[in-house]
């Protein structure tokens, strides 16, 4: 009796194959990268997600890409890396954390540091792998064995070393300035974590009164009356006559009623208002600066948490107020005393913080910083040397002028959960040095210690994630074969937060050899009505519904497809079905297409290669140059990140050549067969095309 002929289920059922498929993918060790290959590598780290994420459209969209290229990569030959991992994610953990300690009743501050820290490893132990297994679901194919975390053991041990490094060249300093500062948070932020927005406000026209001047009073124009009490001096640009006269007179802070003195400084655009500014040092970036020009007093106002406090500056009707809540009550002293002149509409930028979107306060305060300008110029000149490539080249003018206007970074955030910065002070003499290891004694004077309560900012143990991962500062095999690597995929809003700060450490702490060639920067998801999908404007779309609903295969296609070169990608959340079926769609063409196929070839199908040329009918000749045309335009887009044209290539060949045309053309000669004529070539073209079908659509729909 023959065996029973092969034959797919009438219906694809994704889940019925996506996960045993899977499974068996990662029972194989297909996506293991060997140190002893003789392959080529070619590696992609994957942005570590923050470890208490759960998986979105973005982050979906930006997996994807990385595994049609890693699978493609492959199926090249190539050894290749593709190397996942957590971030600790310091401010975004630490809230998390608090709001579940908040539930309890308490702060992190009832709990202590150290207590408070334990929480969060247990917290991290229950959820932490929880994005990376749903990455898993989306078919992500990963190097899951070297899986790294920011906070491994390891990991921490090179994040130590390059800040005691940085300190021993003299580029690692303690700053004091003004900062950026999130009230809510309680931490410090960079310039990159304190995200500019453009925001409809006002401008308070306050009258200050002038001793024996040109005039009884002069008028300054703020958007922050809040930060008056803390003004040591009013300003005017030296080129400007209309002010002249007032320079070196003294003017009297309102409603402290405190003399301060009027400057003349170049800073001062005497465009903006009615050309007199007050001068803020404690509060304001570019007041700090003229503050110290004219070395004027820097009190601060403000308590660490938003609320107004100073001994003789805020008077007690405002001392606790909330900022925000202080700024109306002083509109309304102001009215009061006559000093109010006049309120406008003003567009004007302002911060927000990353994290938690509190508006920031500018705020004078001692951090730790980096001497950027040193590590960036040697990146920058590479880059005009063509040694790395940023794809789309639209944003070449971006990163060359932030690389040239760097400024230095600020690396402390007031935190408890995060790497602690090793730096330790002797109690007794005041020595202070960075140290590879926790002190008992200090090394000079034999004294107690105490390590610098701050922790590492986040992005300065991500920075070094192309060769930490790979056991760095140790000379692993694994970093002597897979670095440096080769592509990076990420979304623009990190290029500088992460992606240039990369490029720098690996050319720093790496002999000058970068992390990776090319950089491809994706755009965003977003809804019909072009907002960026986020869980607070609830547009978001959950990629494991889709899964659910229409398969993985669907969701991967989907987002392929609508994703042109570093252009955005317009999802509809109202209405998955018309968003998601178009893949499933496809699915189903294919999954017939197979049936088909499959149901009409014999155990033994001869190759195209075994086929005499006269065997091979016009139809045969046609499909098969369809199919080389479509391999080679395939491999250019998939070249050159033009991944929706690759994957719309290979639909066309599949759909309109394969299964309207050639399967309807070569059916008669299938017909025949029945009657005892042996279609040989016809076997043999249609399953070299369907093979070249699943194989050039792998990358894309690897189910």
């Amino acid at each position: 009796m023959p065996p029973p002929r092969f034959e797919l289920p009438p219906q694809y059922d994704p889940h019925a194959v996506e996960r045993p498929l899977y499974q068996r993918w990662l029972d194989r060790g297909v996506f293991t990268a060997r140190v002893e290959s003789p392959r080529e590598p070619y590696v992609i780290v994957m942005p570590p997600p923050n470890i208490t994420a759960i998986l979105h459209t973005g982050q979906g969209l930006n997996n994807v890409i990385q595994d049609v290229v890693i699978r493609f990569e492959r199926m090249r030959g190539r050894e290749a890396l593709w190397l996942p991992g957590t971030d600790h994610a310091g401010i975004a953990t630490q809230n998390v954390v608090e709001r579940l300690v908040a539930q309890e009743g308490k702060t992190r501050f009832d709990l202590g540091r150290e207590r408070f820290v334990e929480r969060v490893w247990a917290f991290i132990r229950e959820t932490g792998d929880t994005i990376l297994e749903q990455l898993k679901v989306i078919g992500c194919s990963c190097d899951w064995s070297r899986t790294r975390f920011t906070l491994d053991e390891a990991y921490s041990r090179a994040v130590r070393e390059v800040f005691v490094r940085l300190w021993e060249e003299g580029l690692i300093y303690r700053g004091h300035r003004v900062i950026h500062w999130c009230p809510h948070c309680l931490t410090a932020l960079s310039d990159e974590e304190a995200e500019s927005r453009d925001t409809e406000g006002k401008l308070y026209y306050i009258r200050y009164p002038v001793e024996r001047g040109p005039a009884p009073f002069l008028t300054v124009a703020t958007t922050r009356p809040e930060t008056l009490l803390g003004d040591t001096a009013v300003a005017v640009n030296p080129k400007d006559a209309r002010h002249a006269g007032f320079v070196g007179k003294v003017a009297r802070l309102p409603i402290a009623d405190i003399p301060i003195p009027i400057v003349a400084d170049e800073a001062v655009d005497p465009t903006f208002g009615t050309g007199f500014v007050k001068v803020t040092p404690a509060h304001d970036a570019t007041d700090f600066e003229i503050g110290l020009r004219h070395k004027l007093e820097m009190p601060l106002v403000m308590t660490e948490d938003g609320r107004m406090e100073h001994a003789t500056r805020v008077p007690k009707a405002l001392a606790d107020l909330d900022r925000f809540e202080a700024r109306e009550r002083i509109v309304e002293m102001l009215k009061e005393r006559g000093l109010l002149e006049k309120i406008e509409p003003h567009r004007h930028a302002l911060r927000r913080c990353y994290r938690c979107d509190t508006i920031v306060e500018p705020r004078l305060s001692d951090q730790w910083f980096v001497k950027m300008q040193p590590l960036a110029e040697p990146v920058l000149a590479a880059y005009r040397e063509a040694r790395f490539r940023i794809v789309p080249e639209r944003w070449h003018a971006t990163f060359e002028h932030w690389m040239e206007n760097i400024r230095d970074w600020n690396i402390s955030r007031q935190l408890w959960w995060g790497h602690r910065i090793p730096v330790f002070r002797c109690t007794q003499c005041d020595h202070q040095w960075a140290d590879r290891k926790d002190p008992a004694r200090c090394p000079k004077c034999g004294g107690p210690v105490e390590q610098d309560p701050d922790v590492l900012d986040t992005w300065f143990s991500s920075w070094l994630w192309p060769f930490a991962t790979l056991g760095w500062p140790d000379r692993t095999p694994d970093l002597a074969r897979f670095y440096p690597g080769h592509t990076l995929v990420t979304a623009p809003e990190i290029l500088f937060f992460w992606v240039a700060r990369m490029l720098m450490s690996g050319y720093h702490f790496m002999e000058q050899r970068l992390p990776f060639t090319t950089v491809y920067l994706h755009g965003t998801v977003r809804d019909t009505q072009h907002r960026k999908m986020s869980k607070s404007l609830g547009n978001g779309i959950d990629p494991l519904d889709v899964v659910r609903l229409y398969g993985a295969d669907a969701l991967r296609w989907t987002l392929i497809a609508g994703s042109s070169l570093g252009a955005d990608v317009i999802l509809d959340p109202n209405d998955l079905e018309a968003t998601f079926a178009p893949g499933r769609n496809f699915a189903n063409k294919l999954w017939n297409i197979g049936r088909f196929i499959l149901a009409q070839l014999p155990e033994r199908v001869w190759t195209i290669d075994d086929l005499a040329s006269g065997t091979l009918t016009l139809a045969d000749r046609w499909i098969l140059g369809q199919a080389h045309k479509t391999i080679v335009a395939a491999t250019e887009h998939l070249e050159a990140f033009r991944l929706d044209e690759a994957a719309k290539t290979c639909f066309e060949f599949a759909w309109n050549d394969l299964a309207d045309w050639y399967v309807e053309a070569v059916k008669p000669r299938l017909a025949a067969a029945a009657g005892g004529a042996t279609p040989v070539a016809a076997h043999a073209v249609l399953a070299f095309c369907f093979d070249t079908v699943l194989r050039l659509l792998h990358p894309v729909v690897p189910f």
